[in-house]
């Protein structure tokens, strides 16, 4: 499976690798459609972002505003589906990919893909109405889908609307609030108790540097997930020179986060990721 960015091992032990914002490469623009089926097709995991629109349907945007993802302008919130239909995403110049066409695709992926709606809104911005057209689209369905999102009134009110369907929960800004304001051992319990709260998470989603500045404090915060029967998420590492491959100091990096034993690693570099550890695994043998 050498080349195809879909995950890396590690004493018997597989980690996946997460195309970030639909990148399995870093030459690819982000939330390329091309990307996605060819993800569907090799059984990837990867992730999108979703923000709501004015008339409650979603489209696959990171920023609130326009400007930089797309050919137009102004805030994501105030456009409706007819709004957003004669629009390109600037890198690639495809249409943008708005909720309903994710619908339609999702009976093309293969079984072992996973997508990610990676909810960038709060609970309060999309309101019932969006929950609604989240139902609509997706209420019956088994599609190969997890949603996730910071905002945990949010991810509480999708996983009981939507209980057929995976959801995560990212609390990484929670807790390096409470890291600051208080230590690791506030953060952990803070974690414990959201995991052990009104619904059980399918992955928690930390972000690399965390989960590595906890490690040195004596805090494993993967294994504590795994205590509760949660996956872990690492999110988002990429290589300063892809095609180089580890530095040194990456290398004892991504070593440390390895030996921490997550369920999947986010990247932009899905490729460069797995062939760096192939070579550095062939250095070592």
């Amino acid at each position: 499976m050498a080349g195809t960015g879909l995950a890396i091992s590690q004493g018997g032990r597989e980690t996946r690798l997460k195309w970030h914002r639909l990148r399995r490469s870093a030459g690819d623009p982000e939330f390329s459609a091309d990307v996605m089926a060819e993800g569907f097709r090799l059984g990837a995991s990867m992730e999108l972002d979703l923000r709501v629109r004015a008339d409650g349907g979603f489209s696959v945007l990171h920023d609130a505003d326009l400007t930089r993802e797309t050919t137009g302008i102004g805030q994501v919130l105030l456009q409706t589906k007819a709004d957003l239909a004669p629009l390109r995403y600037r890198q690639s110049g495809q249409p943008l990919i708005l909720s309903e066409g994710l619908a339609d695709l999702m009976p093309l992926a293969h079984p072992d893909a996973l997508l990610q709606f990676d909810m960038k809104d709060d609970l309060a911005t999309i309101g019932l109405r969006g929950l609604d057209h989240l139902v609509d689209l997706f209420g019956g369905s088994t599609a190969p889908i997890i949603f996730s999102g910071g905002c945990p009134f949010l991810m509480q009110s999708i996983a009981e609307r939507l209980p057929r369907l995976r959801v995560g929960i990212d609390p990484t800004d929670r807790l390096l609030d409470i890291v600051q304001a208080q230590d690791f051992a506030a953060a952990g319990a803070a974690l414990t108790a959201e995991l052990r709260g009104g619904f059980v998470p399918d992955t928690c989603y930390l972000s690399w540097e965390l989960l590595l500045w906890a490690q040195q404090s004596g805090l494993d915060l993967v294994a504590l997930c795994h205590a509760e029967a949660v996956k872990v998420d690492a999110w988002t590492y990429n290589l300063a020179a892809p095609a180089r491959g580890f530095s040194p100091p990456e290398t004892v990096q991504f070593s440390a986060l390895m030996a921490l034993q997550p369920d999947q690693i986010t990247t932009d570099e899905a490729v460069a990721i797995q062939m760096a550890w192939l070579n550095a695994a062939g250095a070592a043998t």
